[in-house]
């Protein structure tokens, strides 16, 4: 799943792409705040910025990502200081052990995923989540949008995504069509703690609890 031929993007998504999502991080830090010793996996955790606050907070820090070239910009980000354990691998096999972890997020990762492994990525995390840990999953959102800050938005998103790789577009377009994360999240059978919609209503950021 996610940035499995990510070899050219994996050498500008940080100058490119984070500047623009980089508050999506912050807004999410502020809904689940860390502390130090909690456990988290990042899915599709890219160059490893999100991992990067959690490590600061002294957490213990998991990635899983199919494209080598974004994980190895993942571990010359994080460091050999207090390394993340990063794994190259399918995020609807994952190779963990049942309630592993405290926290598992997802950042803009299920709108890359074909449609067939976004429900068993889902399983996947509700596997490994501890059954008093939590799941926060970022994505776009459907809308509705609002003028002016989700017209630019969406503008800029729609930009983006056509200039992705074919099959990611392709999964782009199939994951708005069917409606972004509400489905998904409510077919899964976990408990939506807190929701926050923003850039004018283009994103969403879920944080989830096991029922």
């Amino acid at each position: 799943m996610g940035k499995g031929t990510y070899t050219k993007s994996a050498r500008w998504y940080d100058v490119l792409i984070e500047p623009l999502i980089g508050t999506l991080r912050i807004t999410g830090l502020a809904m689940f705040p860390p502390h130090p010793g909690l456990s988290v996996l990042d899915i599709g955790c890219g160059t490893g910025s999100h991992l990067s606050l959690y490590q600061k907070a002294e957490c213990k820090t998991f990635g899983i990502d199919l494209s080598p070239a974004m994980l190895s910009a993942a571990r010359r980000k994080l460091g050999a200081t207090a390394p993340a354990a990063l794994t190259r691998g399918d995020a609807s096999r994952m190779p963990f052990r049942d309630e592993s972890f405290d926290l598992v997020t997802a950042t803009l990762a299920f709108h890359e995923m074909p449609a067939a492994l976004r429900a068993p990525v889902v399983d996947e995390a509700k596997r490994v989540v501890k059954g008093d840990g939590r799941l926060l999953i970022t994505d776009y959102h459907t809308g509705p949008i609002r003028f002016p800050e989700g017209w630019f938005a969406k503008t800029l998103i729609t930009v983006i995504e056509s200039l992705a790789a074919e099959d990611h577009s392709r999964n782009y377009r199939d994951f708005m069509a069917h409606g972004g994360l509400a489905p998904l999240i409510a077919e899964s059978g976990l408990l939506v703690d807190e929701q926050k919609i923003v850039d004018g209503g283009t994103i969403g950021l879920y944080l989830l609890r096991p029922s």
